[in-house]
């Protein structure tokens, strides 16, 4: 098959970039043919094809013509439409699987496509199509007002506690809305349960929704993994972006008052403050990291933590670590539980004033986990067979 993957960036820049790559070695490996379609972008390793992507926009520019030019993208995806569809009379691909696409791309590549017959697939890597902020969150508090009123964006303030731009992400989900979407995509892949479960609750068809869970590479995962009962520091890890939503102020709070080293492995807004606030001879933040300078981490670390305050759908973070026999505490939130369930090894939380008791638990019981034994299983889990064969019955749907 000629398949077509669209995501707005092109390199590693998160979980959905990461994804939208593998995916496309691994349906390469498999005798597909895979092009890809992006925003332009200097960082972006697969250009190939970049004559047909669509010009950078920039929402933080300070001009008011550039500004005009995000809005013109988000409302109705300006600059998107033309090099598109030359990229679909170029390539005239059998399916276009969507990633992560609102804003510097556009919902219209779904409408594109759809209109010239061509089977359209779509990732869902956060609550966009739900909420118009993104990631059910107001005020620091799991919001989901907007599932059925749109409009409550704009009463609370929701996109980044400015009128203007929850004004903006009203209009845009005024636009793209469920009716035309459901349309366009012929299956929606959610990449957990709790995923397809907010969807039907936020009025999508069941029918158009599949589970599958996000895959790792077994191969780079087993040419890295630790020489069996290689002994593990005294140390934990937390891997991700530093913002709010993603909670590890309530972990350095935790952290700060314990004896065990915590490695902060990550970038975001958050890192000037709190790197200020939480300066301690145990815990070390390391800023952003490399995909392999992560696979070291995840080996030495004893176990991870994910503090998430939001939905969290399915994160990569989880499944590497597990893959790599590195348990997870985890927030008992959105997709996180159905990742641990499955080994006792991991320990979900609900408020933080738990978390020192459940930290000092998780080093009292590091010596006696069968990291073999969860490295195994969750590779099985989470192989790239596994989610393609997933796929292809995806692909072969009427």
């Amino acid at each position: 098959m000629k398949i077509l993957l669209v995501n707005k960036f092109l390199y590693p820049r998160g979980g959905d970039c990461i994804h939208t790559l593998n995916l496309g070695q691994m349906l390469r490996e498999a005798g597909h043919t895979v092009r890809f379609y992006a925003m332009d972008y200097p960082e972006n390793i697969q250009d190939k094809d970049k004559p047909f992507f669509a010009k950078e926009i920039n929402f933080a520019s300070a001009n008011l013509s550039g500004k005009i030019k995000a809005a013109k993208r988000i409302l109705w995806g300006t600059g998107v439409k033309e090099g598109f569809k030359e990229l679909l009379k170029d390539f005239q691909p059998d399916i276009v699987h969507l990633n992560n696409i609102h804003s510097y791309l556009s919902p219209l590549v779904a409408r594109l496509a759809h209109e010239q017959g061509i089977k359209v697939i779509w990732t869902l890597h956060d609550y966009k199509l739900l909420c118009p902020a993104y990631n059910c969150l107001c005020k620091g508090e799991v919001c989901e007002a907007c599932f059925f009123h749109k409009k409550n964006v704009i009463l609370r303030k929701c996109m980044k506690d400015n009128l203007p731009a929850s004004i903006l992400a009203w209009a845009e989900a005024k636009n793209w809305n469920k009716k035309k979407l459901m349309e366009w995509t012929d299956t929606f892949i959610c990449p957990s349960r709790f995923m397809a479960e907010k969807m039907q609750q936020g009025g999508y068809s069941a029918e158009k929704l599949q589970v599958i869970h996000n895959f790792v590479s077994e191969e780079q995962i087993k040419s890295n993994v630790n020489p069996s009962g290689a002994e593990r520091e005294k140390s934990y890890a937390y891997i991700g972006r530093l913002s709010k939503e993603k909670g590890v102020e309530s972990l350095l709070k935790a952290a700060i008052r314990l004896p065990y080293t915590l490695y902060i492995a990550g970038t975001g807004p958050l890192k000037n403050d709190l790197v200020r606030k939480y300066a301690a001879d145990n815990i070390v933040f390391l800023g952003h990291l490399t995909p392999k300078d992560i696979t070291e981490l995840l080996k030495k670390v004893s176990f991870t933590v994910i503090p998430s305050i939001w939905h969290e759908n399915n994160p990569l973070s989880v499944i590497e670590s597990l893959c790599y026999g590195t348990p997870v505490l985890g927030r008992n939130i959105g997709g996180i539980p159905e990742l641990l369930e499955t080994d006792k090894c991991n320990c979900l939380f609900e408020q933080d004033n738990e978390l020192p008791a459940l930290i000092t638990k998780m080093f009292a019981s590091a010596t006696s986990i069968h990291r073999d034994s969860l490295a195994a299983t969750s590779l099985r889990r989470f192989s790239g067979e596994r989610y393609y064969q997933k796929w292809l019955q995806i692909a072969a749907r009427e």
